[in-house]
Order: structure tokens, then C-alpha cells, then sequence
């Protein structure tokens, strides 16, 4: 059974940094992808950024790139988002999920609330 953990989440002034962390578990993820997803109130999920494990790719959304950096650690099966530069539409709960490829997921956490005030 896969689990993904997130945390890191929290309250910050615009203009501030957050780094989230999702840590994996349950299976070896081989040449999988992971990803972070933001959902705001009231919109649907939207992409942020992911990973491979097994190569250095990453993806970004255009709304944050240059702000945010997506990386891995294969030892603690941890990913991580370090978000700079943080924006008041950056608020949104916060999720991480693992699939095959970086356009697909299979398994999601619970998510973490990033609340970024203005």
C-alpha cells in the first residue's frame, strides 16, 4: 500500500518561503514520477510541479516558475517544493502524488495548507 505524508505547510507573509515535503512509502518507485498539485477554494486541483525519481526532470507550471523548485532525496524517499517568493494565490491546499509518468498519478496525500498573506 502506497502512502505519501505532506508537511511543511503553513501561515507566510507575501513575499515569504515554505518548503513542503512528501515522503513515500510502501513500494520502491523504480522510474516513477512525483508531483505537487495545489487546490484553492472554490477551483479545481491544478498542477505545480513534479519529478522523476530516477532522472533529473522537472516540470513547473508557468505561475511558478523561477519561484519554486521541486527536488528529491531517493535515499528518504522524500520529495520536496521550496517555494519563494510566495504570492496571496499561492494559498491553496497543497498536495503530492506518485504515478508512472509526471501527466498521471495513482496515489495522492492528504495535503497541506499554504496560507499566504498579503
Amino acid at each position: 500500500q502506497v502512502q505519501l505524508a505532506e508537511s511543511g505547510g503553513g501561515l507566510v507573509q507575501a513575499g515569504g518561503s515554505l518548503r513542503l515535503s512528501c515522503v513515500a512509502s510502501g513500494r520502491t518507485f523504480g522510474s516513477y514520477a512525483m508531483g505537487w498539485f495545489r487546490q484553492a477554494p472554490g477551483k479545481e486541483r491544478e498542477f505545480v510541479a513534479a519529478i522523476r525519481w530516477s532522472a533529473p526532470s522537472t516540470y513547473y507550471a508557468d505561475s511558478v516558475k523561477g519561484r519554486f523548485t521541486i527536488s528529491r532525496d531517493n535515499a528518504k524517499n522524500t520529495v520536496y517544493l521550496q517555494m519563494n517568493s510566495l504570492k496571496p494565490e499561492d494559498t491553496a491546499v497543497y498536495y503530492c502524488g506518485v504515478g508512472p509518468i509526471w501527466t498521471s498519478y495513482d496515489y495522492w496525500g492528504p495535503g497541506t495548507q499554504v496560507t499566504v498573506s498579503s
